[in-house]
């Protein structure tokens, strides 16, 4: 089966900076895949050179197959695009702005697709208000149905909920499971780890270079040793105390909570040693439990693991 999106060996380069650095991946038709990493980590540029608005510096980027810079046109067919700063426009209603991008992408009869996207995005009793007048949300839905009114066979979305609000988030996450089920391809990236934890391969990107592709659940559970989460009655905890305490592999700060690894069947031990400690050092309302690994968590070890070996 050919792969719906394939990087082999990728390589784009601004100047002296690697945006990408030799990433090597595949999407397969009908999943949702997550590009997942912080800013810098080479999200939007791959995203844009898998819609060929970009030529690689090396290797090879293909869709379904084909160059999307040499074919642009034939791959353009198959792809819905939408970018971190989609342009829709104010003055033109919700109607006008689909009929705008259908012809644009050359669809002649969208009428039905038209109104099947709007009644699916719940926006078929706004259709006739002005794109300016819509909520974020509601222009993020409308974003997404101009982006599919030519019917792709491929989604690209980069970082689509950024700056949505938790509701229409959800709303949206809703759609992409409906397209899903409908066979439609979605690539996506975000920098958020628990929206990654949606998709059903993510590739961890940072710096430019690929740290790992899989499944999450599937990443979180080769993170090695049992982790600990820490809490106190302080608005931060105190990551030098527990990282001197002995059995400790690691801690990490998240907010007003501590993830400490320590080695598997040492759970018990570690976490009276933690509660004392935290004790006689004066804090109070010690809460020490063991949890799950989260993306989060297997993303912060795989970084600290590529700078202990020196990239």
């Amino acid at each position: 089966m050919t792969s719906a999106v394939r990087f082999d060996a990728v390589v784009k380069r601004y100047g002296d900076i690697h945006a990408v650095d030799g990433v090597s991946l595949s999407v397969e038709p009908g999943e949702m895949f997550g590009l997942i990493g912080p800013d810098g980590a080479g999200k939007t540029t791959s995203i844009r050179m898998a819609c060929g608005l970009l030529r690689p510096d090396g290797g090879r980027v293909s869709v379904f197959g084909r160059d999307p810079v040499r074919e642009h046109r034939a791959v353009t067919a198959d792809i819905g695009y939408l970018s971190q700063r989609f342009s829709l426009y104010g003055d033109l209603s919700i109607d006008e702005n689909i009929a705008f991008f259908a012809e644009i992408h050359g669809v002649p009869r969208y009428q039905a697709a038209r109104d099947r996207l709007l009644d699916m995005t719940q926006l078929t009793p706004f259709r006739a208000r002005r794109a300016d007048r819509l909520s974020g949300g509601m222009k993020q839905k409308l974003a997404l149905a101009c982006t599919l009114v030519h019917e792709p066979r491929i989604l690209l979305l980069d970082e689509p909920t950024t700056g949505v609000d938790p509701v229409s988030r959800r709303e949206f996450w809703k759609l992409l499971s409906e397209f899903l089920a409908r066979g439609l391809t979605i690539v996506m990236s975000t920098p958020y780890l628990d929206e990654a934890e949606r998709c059903g391969r993510v590739a961890l990107l940072h710096d430019g270079r690929l740290l790992a592709v899989d499944r999450p659940e599937q990443l979180q559970s080769q993170l090695s040793g049992q982790l600990l989460e820490v809490s106190i009655d302080a608005p931060r905890p105190p990551v030098d105390i527990l990282s001197r305490l002995p059995g400790i592999a690691d801690v990490q700060s998240f907010g007003d909570r501590a993830h400490i690894r320590v080695a598997a069947g040492e759970t018990a031990a570690a976490a009276a040693l933690i509660e004392r400690e935290l004790v006689a050092h004066g804090f109070r309302d010690v809460s020490v439990r063991p949890i799950a690994a989260s993306l989060e968590d297997v993303f912060i070890d795989l970084i600290g693991t590529r700078a202990g070996a020196g990239r």
